[in-house]
């Protein structure tokens, strides 16, 4: 048992309460603090990535309380992986929300910022459905403040429908925790998926009836049809940085719903084996759909940001719903991509609209704005990585996606709904752009807006994210190993069983 396994989720919860009972008005040593800890959770989560590697499942008993009676934490390579993107992307929105100036409009951002990581972090190491729903709570109240920091009318609005809607998804997780545990007696998930392979026909139905409320509410985080209406009016409604952290938390319902169904409903469950999946790749594709015909709807470039994260949701579950090893990976190297790709587009969305004064993020023509040449650049990159364009990541994420779906059930489905929504999504932003930098170069004046604070510095927050999409491309082939590894890994149920039980 390595004590390293523990500090993605230790830091954080030490840091969180020391900047709001030490730091709370020492602006200057919490930004120290706060970059500091991102960078130190970047070492760690790569660290662990290179213990996960090997192929080996560790496990960290808190308080050497074994499973299936303790809080155990279980590190393997898809665990890993979400560590590193989680601080990757947290680095980032860190830098640009202090270069911007945005943790100014508040007491408490920094703390929040720490609980928030510590809500995800938590999430992908737990081994038990009670402890994620703690970590989900933790993430659910952070990102509540988060989302109202630097306040607004409209902000608050958007804020209590997304604090309503979570809580009704926090009951069903209870509800779902209920019926779990009354069918197996347990809430640890290795221990819980021997059980359900153990289980009674009698108690089949009720397990059953569990597994696919459990379904719905990580589908419910994974903002999937119908279940994805608070998305767009939450990360329209709050500032671009925390719009972009919050692409992170639909990926915990993805992987939530890999993780517990792999675990819990894989093929050592018997007569219950996948049974919550056929439901799972018809919710993908509406929800591929809705997206992205909403990015063709978009008026405003927050809105085409939000509704692109629901349309790379629906790609990449209808990837996961698939259930296969293959599958599995391919949506795993998209997983990242369309994490970076979209809270790249917000933030340069926000870089845009600060130069653009009154006309602020509207897809419409207005005069020349100061930076348009390097915007439009940033843009143009932006918008080919979202839609999955070469040469960024996008595009091979969509063709290893294609190529492991094609002889799965209703593979050919999912071909044609990512192709059709790649064209939809092309024409959108070739809409977009024609109307900010194309049109615009053509109206007559110019605007004279404040210079946004470090537009320079932004500008490389942006570029550093994009450059992370142009690794994933060049380092292709390892990163595909180490994917494929991990899909093999997830389906080896009892091989994760062992581990976190125990021999016998």
């Amino acid at each position: 048992m390595t004590h390293w396994l523990v500090a993605p989720v230790l830091l954080p919860a030490l840091l969180a309460p020391i900047m709001l009972l030490f730091l709370r008005k020492r602006l200057m040593e919490s930004r120290v603090l706060s970059i500091g800890a991102c960078l130190s959770l970047l070492a760690l989560a790569g660290l662990l990535m290179a213990q996960a590697s090997t192929g080996t499942t560790q496990t960290y008993a808190l308080g050497d309380w074994q499973a299936p009676f303790g809080i155990v934490l279980v590190l393997d390579r898809l665990s890993a992986l979400m560590l590193v993107v989680t601080a990757l992307l947290a680095l980032a929105v860190m830098i640009y929300a202090v270069v911007t100036g945005l943790d100014r409009r508040g007491w408490h951002f920094h703390p929040l910022f720490q609980f928030q990581l510590l809500g995800l972090n938590g999430a992908f190491l737990t081994g038990d459905l009670f402890n994620l729903f703690v970590f989900f709570e933790v993430m659910l109240i952070a990102s509540y403040g988060l989302m109202l920091h630097g306040g607004g009318g409209a902000r608050l609005k958007a804020g209590v429908q997304y604090v309503v809607v979570n809580l009704v998804g926090s009951t069903l997780f209870l509800v779902a925790v209920g019926l779990l545990y009354g069918a197996t007696g347990t809430l640890n998930m290795a221990h819980m998926g021997q059980r359900v392979a153990e289980a009674p026909a009698g108690d089949h139905g009720l397990i059953v009836a569990g597994g696919l409320l459990m379904i719905t509410v990580f589908a419910l985080k994974a903002a999937i049809f119908p279940l994805h209406v608070w998305l767009p009016r939450t990360y329209v409604s709050t500032s671009a940085p925390m719009a972009a952290l919050f692409a992170i938390m639909t990926k915990v319902g993805a992987y939530c719903i890999l993780r517990f169904t792999t675990v819990v409903f894989g093929e050592s469950a018997g007569p219950l084996a996948w049974a919550p999946a056929p439901y799972l790749l018809p919710a993908a594709l509406a929800t591929m759909l809705v997206g992205f015909i909403g990015v063709l709807g978009a008026r405003n470039l927050r809105h085409l940001a939000a509704f692109s994260v629901v349309g790379s949701m629906g790609t990449l579950v209808s990837a996961i719903a698939v259930f296969t090893p293959e599958a599995t990976a391919a949506a795993l190297y998209y997983l990242p991509h369309s994490t970076f790709a979209a809270a790249a587009l917000f933030l340069v969305s926000d870089q845009i609209a600060r130069r653009r004064g009154a006309f602020g993020d509207a897809l419409s023509p207005s005069p020349v704005f100061s930076g348009a040449g390097r915007l439009s650049g940033l843009f143009f990159l932006t918008a080919i990585a979202v839609v999955g364009l070469p040469p960024l990541s996008g595009f091979p994420g969509k063709l290893l996606i294609l190529d492991a779906v094609r002889d799965a059930p209703g593979g050919w489905w999912i071909w044609g709904f990512i192709l059709g929504t790649t064209v939809i999504s092309l024409l959108a932003f070739a809409r977009a752009g024609s109307a900010l930098f194309w049109k615009s170069a053509a109206t007559a004046g110019e605007i004279k807006a404040a210079t946004p604070a470090a537009p320079v510095a932004a500008a490389l927050v942006v570029t550093g994210l994009l450059g992370v999409l142009t690794v994933l491309t060049l380092a292709g082939g390892p990163i595909t190993t180490y994917l494929n590894a991990t899909g093999q890994q997830l389906f080896e149920a009892g091989a994760y069983g062992g581990a976190v039980l125990g021999p016998g």
